[in-house]
């Protein structure tokens, strides 16, 4: 089964699976909602505490999986947006589909966003991007700010932060206060997808070389959570 695969077992023997092979590295799932949502809900305890316990009546196994998730879906069954004129299939259709990931499993994902159709227009435009050695430099001193945070503790970047690090190195000011309690109002957040928030905004601001948390890393973080909630089964 693909369940025992993404886990660490393999019938009454138990083997490293996807997710154990993973660790320290990435996992990647194309077309995540064409999983059974049953094999996908095995990543929740994963995701949540970086290890996978397999228990048997004679002996329990602990297996290491602290793994990046990478997945890609497209935005119904047919492959089309809802409103474009190629899309075949029914609201029931999409919704069955999208239902494939549970509320609780996108919280434990701290950045899903929805990809638009991209224009011929600007397919063909000339323009640049940021160059990719800029990028790496930059990513590099964010990482360089979280290894001398962390170095006095038993994590390495931001996403390994628990409730005590969230709580010494994600303060937030006034604004930036209002600004995620209107998000998690009005977007129907958990307390889960706020911690997400905040690591998230934590790392936006080390790439920026900010000590502090400011009201536009709040803002960036929230619109990586910008998966329209309504049409989720949460």
């Amino acid at each position: 089964m693909l369940s025992s695969t993404l886990l660490s077992y393999s019938g009454s023997y138990p083997q490293p699976g996807e997710i154990s092979l993973a660790h320290n590295g990435v996992l990647f799932l194309d077309e995540m909602p064409e999983f059974k949502r049953t094999v996908l809900e095995v990543m929740r305890q994963p995701l949540e505490d970086r290890e996978v316990t397999i228990s048997r009546a004679r002996f329990t196994v602990n297996y290491p999986a602290s793994f990046m998730l990478v997945a890609s879906m497209n935005p119904s069954p047919s492959g089309f947006f809802p409103d474009d004129p190629g899309n075949t299939s029914s609201v029931y259709e999409m919704q069955r589909y999208m239902n494939k990931l549970s509320g609780p499993l996108l919280d434990r994902i701290d950045i899903h966003i929805e990809v638009q159709k991209v224009e011929f227009e600007q397919l063909a435009e000339k323009r640049k991007g940021e160059k990719s050695s800029d990028i790496r430099e930059r990513v590099l001193k964010a990482r360089s700010i979280q290894n001398e945070r962390y170095k006095d503790l038993n994590i390495s970047y931001n996403a390994q932060m628990g409730p005590k690090e969230i709580e010494a190195f994600c303060s937030l000011d006034e604004t930036s206060l209002q600004l995620i309690k209107l998000a998690m109002e009005k977007l129907n957040l958990s307390a889960r997808a706020y911690d997400r928030i905040l690591k998230v905004a934590r790392t936006a601001a080390d790439l920026e070389g900010s000590g502090n948390i400011l009201s536009h890393h709040i803002s960036e973080a929230i619109q990586y959570r910008s998966l329209d909630r309504e049409f989720w089964n949460v």
